[in-house]
């Protein structure tokens, strides 16, 4: 299995936050409070199991060739959804730094910010992988062809 990031185990945990803004904020509110949150965990857990992260905003498109539950052209969580995903060496690690009391007032404050509450879930890493570079989809292209025609 290839690495994500440098660095993470193979074995590593994922944690994901989804988060819906409430109305009278707005991404901007969003992003402040995730980057004080973030900048926490970088500078408090990055010794104690915390390998990496990022935050996605949803874009509003929804893909008619992935999605296989109707066909809606956007989402309604446009600008107002985002993913919160964190990288970790153990779930283990992972509890321990939300118990932390640096972690926990700056956690309050993004929760403070969503309609949907919070639900955190934490996945075993099965498979992670970067593209291949111009040169080496050229080399597995032509070994599949090498190989389907045997």
């Amino acid at each position: 299995m290839m690495q994500l990031i440098p660095g993470f185990p193979t074995d590593g945990v994922v944690t994901i936050n989804r988060v819906i803004i409430k109305p009278q904020y707005d991404i901007d509110d969003l992003q402040e409070k995730v980057a004080e949150l973030c900048e926490n965990v970088k500078t408090y857990h990055s010794d104690t199991g915390f390998v990496g992260g990022f935050v996605a905003l949803n874009s509003g498109q929804i893909s008619n060739e992935g999605s296989r539950i109707g066909q809606p052209v956007e989402s309604p969580n446009k600008g107002r959804e985002a993913l919160i995903i964190t990288f970790w060496e153990s779930y283990a690690e992972h509890e321990a730094s939300h118990r932390s009391d640096t972690f926990q007032p700056l956690f309050q404050k993004v929760l403070d910010l969503c309609e949907n509450g919070n639900e955190e879930i934490a996945y075993d890493m099965l498979w992670s992988g970067r593209a291949y570079n111009d040169e080496e989809a050229k080399q597995a292209k032509a070994m599949k062809q090498r190989y389907e025609a045997a």
